[in-house]
This record gives structure tokens, sequence and C-alpha cells, in this order.
């Protein structure tokens, strides 16, 4: 399977930007459709954003669409979160995952590999 390190998040302030990056080893890349999800604790997984294996098709959920974008680079096995206009409630831990089969691109149980995580912390 694929690995996954996710990394970019922090502390900022309402308002500000973050850009998030999964690095992507030990398997094709371009193989993988991809999704970025959060949690915050005691809560479970929500999709965040989604993007096909070309980069050609995206998905956002709800809350996110107008604000975030996601991106990919496959020449640098790379994916992107790009978060705008941050509010307090985007509070959560960040993941990156990947999947190889034709499951729906929000669902958790889909996915085959996740990263461990990053930290995103909005203050007001």
């Amino acid at each position: 399977q694929v690995q996954l390190v996710e990394s970019g998040g922090g502390l900022v302030q309402a308002g500000d930007s973050l850009r998030l990056s999964c690095a992507a080893s030990g398997g094709t890349f371009s193989d993988y459709a991809m999704g970025w999800f959060r949690r915050t604790p005691g809560k479970e997984f929500v999709f965040v954003a989604g993007i096909s294996t070309s980069g050609g098709a995206t998905y956002y959920g709800t809350s996110m669409k107008g604000r975030f974008t996601i991106s990919r680079d496959n020449a640098k096995n790379t994916m992107y979160l790009q978060m705008n206009s941050l509010k307090p409630e985007d509070t959560a831990v960040y993941f990156c995952a990947a999947r190889l089969d034709d499951g729906a691109m929000v669902r958790p149980t889909d996915y085959n590999s996740w990263g461990q995580g990053t930290q995103v912390t909005v203050s007001s």
C-alpha cells in the first residue's frame, strides 16, 4: 500500500490561510484517488475534499466549498489542501487518504491508506 504523510498544520487566527501537503510513497501515486478528512475530539471523520486520479474532478464538503481548494501534483507525488478564510470551527486534525477502488469519494471506509494527521487550530 501507499504511505502518506501530512504536513503544514499549525495555529492561526480566524480569517488566515494554511496550505496542507500530503506526500505519498511506496506506490504509484497517479493510480490513487485522494481525499482529505478531518476529525475533532469525540467525533467521527468528516469529509473535507476529494480529487480524482488525474486531478480533473474535485469534490468538497458543504462547509468547505468556496474556501478550500484541493489539488495534486502527480509528478511530485503530492496532494495539497489550500484553506482560506479559516474559522474556529475548522479546528481539527486533518488526514489525507488514498484509495484504488471505485468507491464513494466521501466515505472513509472506501479508502485504503491513511496518513497520521496534522493539527490545524484556528483561534478567534
